[in-house]
């Protein structure tokens, strides 16, 4: 039996006002304040830790009843990693999370440095397998609907391709040519570099396909989960999350981002369209 470490990896910046979602702010063309900005982003950052957490421990719980069955199978150990930056705004993450505590699982805390938002992404992922974990996955702190089972799956993945000797790399899109999960081994022959500071105009999400081609690395592709940077986004999750916590009656399986959603009820903030009078073409298809 071999005992092997896997991690999640929350890469975010703490919920400063000026400092968060500023797209969304009225003096960049939105209707909230710096504070609302970023009291709706420290919500978001509950909601997809406590999602995570949860995928996390049904991992281990699945793992533990194998192990248990199966005293030769390997016994894995999911921790949950958030990496923010300055060091001088760690203290500052951990009260944030200090103030809703306990936490289902414990939470690790590391801060990340670079000239680059790439140097920044491969110092976390570099500072964690440093301390021998084998595969990390990583979600933004902004995407409430993010699915519990795109972590899950993206770490079985992950194994199987361990297991074929063949180190992977699994992702999930954003709405934009961006990513909302990345994940990889620490033998993956991969980094960020060029991915999400690329000069030449290529896409994050291009730019990681670049890299796994020209390596022969085996990628899993997830279905498409937006962010929420600007008021469009924010009314397209608000019907996401509408929808998924009148399905979660019947779908145990769903996280219902509430955090969230209590506030965007407490903001008052409703989801609507222009009226649509423009006429359907099959109209002289159904005329008599």
């Amino acid at each position: 039996m071999a005992e092997r470490k896997q991690a999640l990896l929350v890469f975010s910046k703490p919920p400063i006002p000026g400092l968060v979602k500023t797209r969304m702010t009225e003096k960049h063309g939105g209707f909230l304040t710096d504070e609302q900005a970023a009291q709706f982003f420290k919500l978001c950052l509950y909601d997809v830790c406590e999602a995570s957490m949860q995928a996390l421990m049904e991992l281990q719980a699945e793992n533990d009843a194998l192990t248990a069955a199966d005293p030769d199978a390997d016994a894995i150990t999911y921790d949950f990693f958030i990496s923010t930056t300055p060091q001088s705004n760690l203290e500052l993450m951990r009260e944030t999370f200090e103030a809703l505590a306990p936490w289902p699982m414990e939470i690790h805390y590391i801060t990340d440095e670079g000239a680059t938002f790439d140097d920044h992404f491969d110092d976390a992922f570099r500072q964690i397998f440093a301390q021998g974990y084998e595969h990390i996955v990583s979600v933004g702190g902004d995407i409430p609907t993010m699915p519990k089972s795109h972590v899950t799956q993206a770490f079985k993945w992950l194994d199987f391709y361990h297991a074929q000797g063949t180190p992977g790399f699994v992702c999930a899109p954003c709405q934009e040519c961006g990513t909302s999960l990345v994940g990889f081994s620490s033998d993956t022959p991969i980094d960020h570099q060029g991915v999400y500071y690329n000069t030449d105009g290529v896409a994050a999400l291009d730019a990681y396909m670049a890299k796994t081609a020209a390596k022969g690395i085996p990628v899993s592709y997830f279905s498409p989960v937006a962010d929420i940077d600007e008021k469009v986004d924010l009314a397209h999750a608000i019907s996401c999350m509408r929808a998924i916590e009148q399905a979660a009656q019947h779908q145990a399986e769903l996280f219902v981002p509430r955090r969230v959603l209590r506030w965007v009820d407490l903001m008052g903030i409703t989801v609507c369209t222009p009226p649509n009078e423009e006429h359907d073409p099959r109209q002289y298809i159904d005329q008599e």
